[in-house]
């Protein structure tokens, strides 16, 4: 029998070796463009950035204040050789929701608050595994858990600082235009429990044990359970009206008290006035009866005759009926006239009127005797 033959093996590779090739060649571009991508860090001004590379930190970038800023592109192994952790820097916000806690004479309330924290930035020549960022990554992993373990710290500190002070305290009204201060009651407990929390951790500082820094920790608002909210207004409205009261009460006495004094003062001023325009009034009238003594004394007869003159304007009007004895003295002005004038005609006449017998003269017209 004929023994088989069996070919030399040839250079050429097997026809299914082409298309073989060219498909690790398409597999190897996109893993090679992964690799490239996952090779490049990119810092944002928002970030702090850790490196690790198979579970170790070998870098970390939280440099945000120039010079010394390290935001920008950085490179590092790629993935899953090396990972990046990313973790916020700006300030956040913690609002957990408000709460029911008892004061100190044991009143029901709820608290509404809210606390601003952030990673605390680093001091300068700060090793690489002391950095605030990597003690937050390793107690606390991420944002969630961190502000879980700040919401139960707060709840803790907050009721025991509520529990120190009165409702009564606690719901004194600011009364000032610029609102509630730093000295009111509320502004008091935030600080105590901001106070509180950051020696919760002994010996270590906050940023020491988890990284991080309180910004500010506020209350919001107390308000009361649903259930006694009625009770307390109305008693806290009683309050309010007792108060009111006795401000009123004060404000009257006070206006008393003014308007009497303003009384007085106005009493007192009127008769200082009244004795002065008497002064003044004695003084002017003295002054006039000097002056008319003057004149008086100047020419008496005409003094005389001025007086006739003014008692017979005062007399007589279109209806009176003068009688005169021969010897009055009006009746010796009608007849002779002023001293000093001739007699007028109608002075003569009146002498034909005159009564030998009785010694009278009627004055009535028409020579009627009265």
């Amino acid at each position: 029998a004929a023994m088989p033959t069996i070919d030399p093996p040839s250079d050429q590779p097997p026809q299914l070796a082409t298309p073989r090739r060219a498909w690790r060649r398409w597999l190897a571009a996109p893993l090679a463009l992964a690799a490239a991508v996952s090779s490049v860090v990119f810092v944002d001004e928002t970030e702090l950035v850790i490196v690790e590379r198979l579970g170790e930190i070998v870098a970390v970038y939280d440099q945000t204040a120039p010079p010394s800023s390290d935001r920008g592109l950085h490179f590092k192994l790629p993935w899953p050789v090396s990972v990046v952790r990313r973790f916020d820097c700006r300030q956040l916000l913690l609002d957990p929701p408000a709460r029911e806690m008892f004061t100190r004479d044991r009143k029901n309330i709820t608290v509404s608050s809210f606390l601003a924290w952030k990673i605390a930035d680093p001091a300068p020549a700060t090793p690489l595994t002391s950095r605030p960022v990597v003690t937050f990554f390793r107690r606390l992993g991420d944002r969630a858990t961190a502000e879980s373990r700040l919401d139960a710290r707060l709840r803790a500190a907050l009721s025991a600082e509520i529990a120190r002070s009165d409702l009564n305290q606690l719901l004194q009204v600011e009364t000032s235009e610029q609102g509630p201060g730093d000295d009111s009651p509320l502004s008091d407990v935030a600080r105590r429990t901001h106070l509180a929390l950051v020696a919760a951790m002994g010996s270590e500082t906050l940023r020491e044990s988890l990284g991080i820094d309180l910004i500010d920790l506020r209350i919001r608002r107390i308000n009361l359970p649903e259930g006694n909210r009625i009770a307390v207004y109305e008693r806290m409205r009683t309050e309010r009206m007792r108060i009111a009261e006795r401000y009123r009460s004060a404000g009257g006495a006070e206006r008393t008290r003014v308007e009497s004094q303003a009384r007085r003062q106005s009493e007192e001023l009127l008769a200082r006035a009244e004795a002065d325009a008497e002064r003044i009034r004695g003084e002017g009238e003295a002054e006039a009866l000097t002056v008319l003594n003057q004149a008086h004394a100047l020419d008496p007869e005409f003094y005389e005759f001025q007086r006739t003159l003014s008692a017979y304007s005062r007399i007589l009007n279109d209806q009176t009926t003068l009688v005169l004895s021969a010897g009055s003295r009006m009746f010796r002005l009608l007849r002779e006239g002023a001293p000093g004038m001739e007699p007028q005609p109608s002075s003569r006449a009146a002498d034909a009127l005159v009564i030998p017998e009785t010694g009278r003269q009627s004055a009535a017209p028409g020579g009627a005797p009265p």
